[in-house]
């Protein structure tokens, strides 16, 4: 299963960001290199384009991106805190970070990668296909009370407790290897009301799965400041999310960095001399328009923030 590619708030992300010609740009979730392309030609021959993944797919996508672009390109096949690490180390001064956080169409549409309950496929949702840990094995392998604290804490499942009983039940006749095994699982534990209500029963123990199974919000938490310290003076940060559990946490980073005075309300004058770091760009998130949700159903729960580095003085 494939569909052509489009990149969630592109336009949006292109206008906060605001590249421009010789910039150098991390890309740091290329997955079908939308968002890159877009990036690419307003840095121009002068700019560097630098992107990240863990998926081989993404690194088959940016060299054909590589191939057709002008300016200059590099790729890094790691998890994007491990390769914010690596740019800093090599004392990589970005004018623009972006990270396209959760799971790309073309994964989602490979059915081989088992990270959709719409279709029958091996149960695995790995992002890096040659990490050890599977969906399977989260599901097969995890006692009843850590399957359903999974569940809540990652995909704030209201019947987690019941879903991962009746794993834990359906696992002791025969181990679970399907997406359609596990989702009928679900559905079975699902009240029957609750079925026909909020999307699709499945949804959320799936996306709690791929964030465990994939490390997502570990991965998010180190990148974030991981990326701003990459960032030159007067760079720009960015991320696009696509559930609450993300977003609380771009949310709260960028927040802090833009945070001035920290002394207690009660005293008088500042004595703290603290500067903010940042200035936000998104005074609130940036949701997609009717119109691209109409053009692109999964962009619907995208949300995008961003904000600026400042030169705080030395003291």
């Amino acid at each position: 299963m494939t569909r052509e590619h489009i990149p969630v708030l592109a336009g949006e992300l292109i206008e906060v960001v605001d590249p421009r010609p010789g910039e150098t740009a991390v890309d740091c979730t290329v997955g079908g290199a939308g968002h890159a392309r877009l990036l690419a030609d307003r840095i121009g021959p002068a700019g560097t384009l630098i992107g990240i993944d863990r998926d081989p797919t993404a690194e088959e996508r940016f060299a054909e991106l590589a191939a057709e672009v002008d300016c200059a390109t590099r790729f890094i096949r790691a998890d994007f805190a491990t390769a914010l690490s690596q740019l800093r180390d090599e004392r990589v001064h970005a004018d623009i970070v972006y990270l396209d956080l959760g799971m790309s169409s073309m994964q989602v549409d490979t059915w081989e990668r088992g990270f959709s309950y719409a279709y029958d496929a091996p149960l695995d949702m790995r992002m890096d296909p040659e990490q050890t840990l599977s969906a399977r094995d989260i599901v097969n392998g995890w006692d009843e009370r850590r399957l359903a604290r999974l569940l809540r804490q990652y995909g704030e499942e209201r019947f987690a407790g019941q879903i991962g009983r009746a794993i834990v039940r359906e696992r002791g006749r025969s181990e679970l290897t399907t997406t359609q095994e596990l989702v009928d699982v679900i559905v079975s534990a699902v009240p029957t009301p609750a079925r026909f209500a909020g999307g699709h029963p499945a949804k959320r123990t799936f996306q709690a799965l791929r964030i465990a199974v994939n490390d997502e919000l570990g991965q998010l938490t180190e990148a974030l400041p991981r990326a701003w310290e990459l960032l030159a003076p007067q760079g720009r940060l960015a991320a696009i999310s696509f559930h609450s559990l993300e977003d609380r946490i771009v949310k709260r980073f960028l927040v802090d960095r833009a945070r001035g005075c920290v002394c207690p309300p009660e005293l008088p004058i500042c004595v703290c001399g603290h500067e903010p770091e940042a200035e936000l760009l998104t005074r609130r998130a940036i949701a997609p328009s009717p119109g691209e949700v109409a053009d692109n159903p999964r962009s619907r729960s995208a949300h995008l923030r961003a904000a600026r580095k400042l030169e705080v003085p030395s003291t």
